[in-house]
């Protein structure tokens, strides 16, 4: 499989980049979400300009979480959650025509609001338990197949994704399932012994 949205962990630092290259030419990570809560814009930044040569090498396209004047700098994708569109300077970049998607929860009403700015994808989640970040909205992974019928664009399955319970996503319609916490913080085997586990 190679419909993999795969996002980065919090802290970006030596192991995060030794196995970065390892796991994209696995091949299987379409997208790659750079998200760091935890970091400032200035050091965001510099790690964006040294992912940038690496995903490039990989073929794989580049997202940033939060931060849509990234998008033009660098010629990338870019990531809104749902507070991030009460911006108005988001909102303003939406209309810029860049490769960009928006966080739907659980909601399909969220999802007809969203596609107002013409969307390239829409998230949905989260579907099972996780540690990631902290979850208020837990969904049922029909969501996806009237999802799917609705909106006539990629669907992204969020949330606590492992490769015990992806292929229920899969069955469901899913476009892409995005994974994190299962490659990164994973204390029984290693990022690429995870990703490989996807098949």
């Amino acid at each position: 499989m190679n419909n993999i949205y795969l996002i980065t962990p919090n802290k970006l630092n030596k192991r995060f980049y030794y196995y970065l290259p390892k796991v994209l030419s696995t091949k299987k990570i379409k997208f790659l979400q750079v998200r760091s809560k935890k970091l400032s814009k200035v050091k965001l930044l510099n790690h964006i300009k040294k992912i940038i040569p690496i995903v490039k090498k990989y073929k794989t396209k580049l997202i940033i979480n939060d931060y849509p004047e990234f998008a033009s700098t660098f010629n990338c994708g870019f990531h809104l959650g749902q507070k991030d569109l009460k911006n108005k300077l988001n909102k303003q970049y939406l209309a810029k025509k860049k490769f960009f998607g928006i966080t739907c929860h659980n909601s399909i009403a969220l999802g007809r609001k969203a596609m107002r700015y013409k969307p390239d994808y829409l998230a949905f989640g989260a579907f099972f338990k996780t540690k990631t970040k902290s979850v208020k909205f837990d969904a049922n992974p029909s969501l996806i197949k009237k999802a799917k019928k609705i909106f006539k664009i990629p669907i992204v399955g969020i949330g606590g994704i492992n490769s015990n319970n992806y292929k229920i996503l899969l069955k469901n319609g899913v476009n892409y399932i995005a994974v994190s916490g299962f490659i990164w913080c994973n204390k029984n085997i290693s990022p690429i012994e995870a990703i490989k586990k996807f098949k």
